[in-house]
């Protein structure tokens, strides 16, 4: 049994990592196809860019929060929420399916709600967000 409790201590790494690793490749990958978003979302490119560092943030904010500072992480959790949010609410709303359409060409919500949900337990929880989940 203490191996289960030892892994439990650390499971949150896994959420993290797999937060941390999906925001910064979509922030990383903004940058060289900004105008590109830009023209193909209808968004001024300065948002484009906005948007891409607040991914990197996030991404860099969501690992430092469990090492340093139970703030970083809840910052991290917000900025995933607000992103993730805008884009249900612009890109793949109402379809739920991840499967690209002619309607939907970036697939459904279902991965962005997944993704906005566990970043509101970190909003929520901070660095004991997964422990009270155990309790």
């Amino acid at each position: 049994m203490d191996i289960f409790n030892k892994v439990s201590e650390n499971g949150h790494w896994l959420i993290r990592v797999s937060l941390a690793s999906i925001f910064l490749f979509h922030g990383f990958i903004k940058f060289p196809m900004a105008e590109m978003m830009s023209e193909g979302m209808g968004m001024p490119l300065f948002m484009i860019y906005i948007l891409a560092t607040m991914e990197l943030l996030g991404g860099v904010f969501i690992i430092a929060g469990a090492l340093f500072n139970d703030l970083l992480t809840r910052i991290a959790g917000a900025i995933f929420v607000t992103t993730m949010a805008g884009a249900i609410a612009l890109v793949h709303w109402p379809q739920w399916s991840f499967v690209a359409s002619e309607s939907h060409p970036m697939g459904g919500l279902e991965f962005q709600l997944l993704t906005l949900l566990i970043s509101l337990l970190f909003v929520a929880g901070g660095n004991r967000a997964f422990a009270m989940a155990s309790e």
